[in-house]
Formats: structure tokens, C-alpha cells, sequence
């Protein structure tokens, strides 16, 4: 879920509306640079929220939701804002230590199986294999993967209504299948999001990490709840 940046001269954390192949390729660098930069926030307050833990609303899981999405949309807009200075940079890296913090309370509750940690271990290798195809995709294949937007955009509108809905139903089927086209939609999100940026079609690698750390999140969420509710192990 990428925004277009629009800009008339080159910014030291933006770009100008046509790159060359070197600009391109610089702004592709800087964009896994920061991503993997964004992972030690994520971490950190995935470590600090599971050792508190930190809980989000944990009785009203549709008001949680809802504030949630208020602070998440409050840092979109701030990054967006501030994109193109070093300001975006330390707002994104706030936003992925948020994350990080929403996803304590599900680390906490994988490492409460005696392969807790395997488990963990094999979302995040899992989505470390998806990232790395979709990235080899984006970059070698001579097709134009970025017309998917649109309806990779509506799918996740519908996956978010679906998740507000189970908040209420509370189905196990409903949560398998919310995660596994979770993971189908977010991994074509980060081929569409990168090869957009191999296009030149995003200019600023601040935006351009949002948007694929996202996608990176979505996928390792996902993936993670399936393994634990199919190969965690209370013995």
C-alpha cells in the first residue's frame, strides 16, 4: 500500500518524479536498508511487551482494534507528512516499535507452547523465504506486476471487515482462512510495493519501507498464528 510521491527536484530522503537506473537502484537500497533497520524497533518492543506484559485493550477487543487503527493511521499520516526529512525516518522507526508492542501479546502467547521459540523461528524464516522471492520477482521479472494494486488494495479492505466481524463470531475456520489469504494478499503487496520502486514508480524510500514493512508484518502474523494453532505443543 504505497503512496506516489510527487516532487520537482531531488530531496535527500525523496526523489524526483523520473529516476535514472542509478537513482532507482539508490532508492531500492535505501529502502531494505531502512526496512531491516525497522526490524531492531520491532523487536525491541515485542521484547519490552512481552516481558511487561503489555496488553492493548485485551478486554474489548473491538475498542482495542479501533484505537489501534486511530494510532496507526495518525503515524501514517505523520510519515507521509514527513517524508522527505529525517523526521519520517525516527516517525517510521516509531511506528515499527508500536508493532512491535502490538505483537508482544501473540509472541507471549506462541512462547507459552514448549516450541514456542521453533515456532517463532519458523514464521520468521518462512517469511524471510517469501521476501526474498518476492524480491527476486520484482527485480528480474519483465513483467509489470504493479496493475494488482487495486484489487490487492480491496482484498485487504475485505480481510479487514472480516476481521472485525470475527472479533464477534469468534470462529476458528474464519481465523485459518483470514490468515491464509492474509498471507497470499501481503506477500503479492511486497512484489507490487518493490517492483514499483525497481520501476520508478516510488521515489521515496521512506514511503516505500512502510509500505513493504507492512506487508513483511502481515505475512509474519499470519504465518505465525497458523503455525501456532496447527503445530503448538502444550506437553
Amino acid at each position: 500500500m504505497a503512496y506516489e510521491t510527487q516532487s520537482n527536484s531531488p530531496l535527500p530522503y525523496g526523489g524526483a518524479g523520473s529516476l535514472s537506473t542509478v537513482a532507482r537502484n539508490r532508492v531500492l537500497r535505501n529502502t531494505y536498508l531502512l526496512l531491516a533497520l525497522s526490524m531492531v524497533p520491532t523487536v525491541l518492543g515485542a521484547w519490552i511487551g512481552v516481558t511487561t506484559g503489555f496488553s492493548f485493550f485485551a478486554g474489548s477487543p473491538l475498542i482495542g482494534f479501533a484505537v489501534f487503527m486511530g494510532v496507526a493511521f495518525g503515524f501514517f499520516f505523520a510519515i507521509e507528512k514527513f517524508k522527505n526529512s529525517g523526521i519520517g525516518v525516527a516517525l517510521l522507526l516509531g511506528f515499527t516499535f508500536f508493532m512491535g508492542l502490538m505483537l508482544s501479546r501473540m509472541i507471549g502467547s506462541i512462547l507459552g507452547f514448549s516450541n514456542g521459540a521453533q515456532l517463532i523461528m519458523t514464521a520468521f524464516g518462512g517469511t524471510a523465504a517469501i521476501f526474498g522471492v518476492m524480491a527476486t520477482v520484482a527485480t528480474v521479472s519483465k513483467r509489470d506486476f504493479t496493475g494488482m494494486s487495486r484489487f490487492l488494495f480491496i482484498g485487504a479492505l475485505v480481510l479487514i471487515l472480516a476481521v472485525v466481524a470475527n472479533i464477534f463470531l469468534q470462529m476458528p475456520a474464519l481465523t485459518l482462512t483470514i490468515s491464509a489469504i492474509a498471507i497470499v494478499i501481503f506477500s503479492a503487496f511486497i512484489l507490487v510495493d518493490l517492483q514499483r520502486v525497481v520501476q520508478g514508480g516510488e521515489t521515496n524510500y521512506v514511503t516505500a519501507t512502510l509500505s513493504v514493512y507492512l506487508s513483511v508484518y502481515n505475512v509474519f502474523t499470519n504465518l505465525l498464528a497458523m503455525l501456532g494453532i496447527f503445530g503448538g505443543d502444550r506437553d
